[in-house]
């Protein structure tokens, strides 16, 4: 028998369903939306002045590499010294502050000095000034927010980003090692400045219409968009979320977490949760990547949470480590509350691995939970406020949010109207019609159902992209994101991530992107060092992923979810090509393009086509 829950106070899953002559239906909460603040700021003041000592962020630029904490007395009284350098420097919407480093104390100091005063930031991905080879992400979004201060953590780290691109008149700020040949000015003169009267003034002067944030998402083609983040977006969306978790508010929340700011999941969902609820956020400089997820195992040994969230790979990553190690383990669970993941569904083999070693540890199971929204959300439409037994339910609306389901083809395309939901694209006028229906609703591209028509208490499930999905052949749509996510889970140890190929086919295929740890694994006989190539082409890998891939179709024999050829790509996704984010996940569209050889490839029986 499985082990008990542990349970958590949450809002009861209740959905208020209202019919469409058209067929299409929305789902509300029958929950108003309760008052929020003008401002994120407001919560800053709030807990400076009732729980002042209490750590608000740390990071491990302390002595010796220790924790640097910040208490929320503290951090109120830097950010209001770091908003007066930048009202003495003239900075405005026109001329905002770009960001281009991880995540910091530092960064979070000038993150929300900016945002006191109505100085709008633009958190800017590491990967554009540092992965990159051309930088033209990174001058395209420079180009089109004009910003009047622009700040690395590590002046040599950014160095040739600094010199590559076109700041214009732009100050650069560094928080160490200024770079060699480039006029800086140090962090530590923003946090010493005496505030006055002007930034207060400033302060009262900004409204939920102001906006906090351009935050920049990748299409599958094109340049990055600029997301505008208004104060109203990103108030009311914790505001919301708080009504479904109740229990936000019985104990503040603690995280540790690496989640890029430059994104709406750890920049606004994660960053706000703890500010909203007076928490403590630990900054984790590790990350779901070979040698850097040591660190965030050392940091989870050392600070136990309440709430872990992560994308599936990152949860991937560490579940051997949970497996294994009885003091992780053991940190890890003590206080833990709920763990929750976005971006895409975990597997059921990794949901199942997580419940093991939660009942292994305190012998219940924590929640797992997930909500859904995107960039232009802030971002939370809809949010799991109750016990599921597996992935893929994304929850119901939170307060305030309609969602609408609209027959699109043989899917449910689902848009969303609420106060969390953008005004528009920066400069870009063109892309905001396009992207609001008649009636005001967002039109974000995705495909969702009912987990049980009958009662839609149960809740919403994601059913993948609208564009993203195709037809065979024969007429037959495939579902690619359940595809996808399906046959990752059936061979991981040699699939790292897929694209799903046979538009227009008789078939489908995919492109693999291996599992390079998983397969080295299989071949203890070759050389750590051996080449990639060697290593996908040893007998035992391909077996792996025929033997994976033959039981996915034994399971799923229809022509739609049956994959009949396989190609393991030696080149990895390439971030300039917009074939990944940068925070991994696979843009299919961008994928299929730009490998369209490989996809004829795949098809015509080549030398390196694995039959299924």
């Amino acid at each position: 028998m499985a082990a008990p829950v542990k349970m958590i106070s949450m809002a009861p899953p209740e959905v208020e369903v209202e019919n469409l002559s058209d067929g299409s239906v929305i789902l509300r909460s029958p929950q108003p939306l309760g008052e929020y603040p003008n401002s994120q700021s407001a919560w800053i003041i709030k807990w400076a002045s009732k729980t002042p000592d209490s750590t608000f962020v740390a990071d491990r630029t302390g002595e010796g590499g220790d924790w640097r904490r910040v208490s929320y007395e503290d951090f109120l009284s830097q950010i209001k010294s770091v908003a007066q350098v930048l009202l003495n420097r003239g900075l405005s919407p026109e001329r905002p502050v770009a960001i281009l480093s991880d995540n910091a104390v530092d960064n979070a100091l000038l993150l929300y000095g900016a945002m006191h005063v109505g100085i709008p930031v633009v958190p800017v991905s590491p990967a554009y000034s540092l992965m990159s080879q051309d930088f033209g992400k990174l001058k395209h979004i420079i180009e089109l927010t004009t910003p009047g201060l622009v700040y690395v953590a590590d002046g040599e780290k950014f160095a040739n980003a600094l010199r590559s691109v076109d700041f214009g008149d732009a100050e650069f700020v560094v928080s160490a090692n200024p770079p060699a040949g480039i006029k800086s000015s140090g962090f530590e003169e923003l946090v010493s400045t005496q505030s006055t009267g002007e930034v207060d003034q400033a302060y009262q002067k900004v409204d939920p219409d102001t906006i906090a944030k351009i935050l920049f998402t990748s299409g599958s083609t094109g340049q990055p968009k600029g997301v505008i983040n208004t104060q109203r977006m990103l108030c009311s969306n914790q505001q919301a979320m708080a009504q479904c978790w109740t229990f936000l508010e019985e104990r503040p929340p603690v995280m540790v977490d690496w989640l890029p700011w430059n994104h709406t999941f750890g920049g606004n969902y994660v960053f706000n949760m703890v500010l909203r609820n007076g928490g403590t956020l630990y900054v984790d400089g590790g990350k779901p990547a070979p040698g850097l997820i040591d660190q965030t195992v050392a940091n989870l040994k050392e600070i136990s949470p309440t709430i872990y969230n992560n994308v599936p790979r990152g949860f991937d990553m560490l579940l051997p480590h949970l497996e294994t190690d009885e003091d992780l383990r053991r940190s890890f669970f003590k206080d833990l509350d709920l763990i929750f993941y976005a971006a895409a569904a975990l597997t059921q083999n990794a949901w199942e691995r997580l419940e093991a070693v939660s009942e292994k540890s305190i012998g219940k199971r924590v929640m797992m939970l997930s909500g859904w929204g995107a960039t232009e959300t802030a971002p939370d439409n809809t949010l799991v406020h109750w016990p599921i037994e597996k992935a893929g339910v994304i929850g119901s609306p939170v307060p305030g949010t309609d969602i609408k389901l609209i027959p699109n083809e043989e899917k449910l395309e689902i848009r969303v109207r609420g106060p969390n939901i953008m005004p528009g694209y920066l400069k870009r006028d063109d892309l905001t019609k396009e992207a609001f229906d008649e009636d005001g609703f967002y039109c974000i591209g995705d495909a969702a159902r009912l987990e049980d028509p009958l009662d839609p208490r149960k809740g919403i499930v994601f059913d993948g992209r609208v564009s993203e999905n195709f037809k065979l052949s024969t007429g037959t749509w495939v579902s690619v994101g359940n595809l996808r996510t399906a046959a990752v889970a059936a061979a991981d140890t040699v699939i790292q991530d897929a694209v799903i190929a046979g538009q227009d086919r008789d078939e489908l295929g995919i492109l693999v992107f291996p599992n390079i740890a998983g397969c080295r694994a299989l071949c203890p006989d070759l050389p750590e060092d051996a080449p990639l190539d060697d290593v996908i082409a040893n007998q035992i890998v391909q077996q792996a992923l025929i033997d994976g891939l033959q039981l996915h179709n034994d399971n799923n024999p229809s022509s739609s979810t049956r994959i009949t050829r396989a190609l393991i790509m030696t080149e990895p996704a390439n971030i300039d090509a917009n074939e990944i984010t940068d925070k991994g996940y696979m843009n299919q569209r961008a994928v299929l393009s730009r490998r369209a050889d490989l996809v004829e490839q795949l098809f015509s029986d080549g030398d390196k086509t694995i039959k299924i």
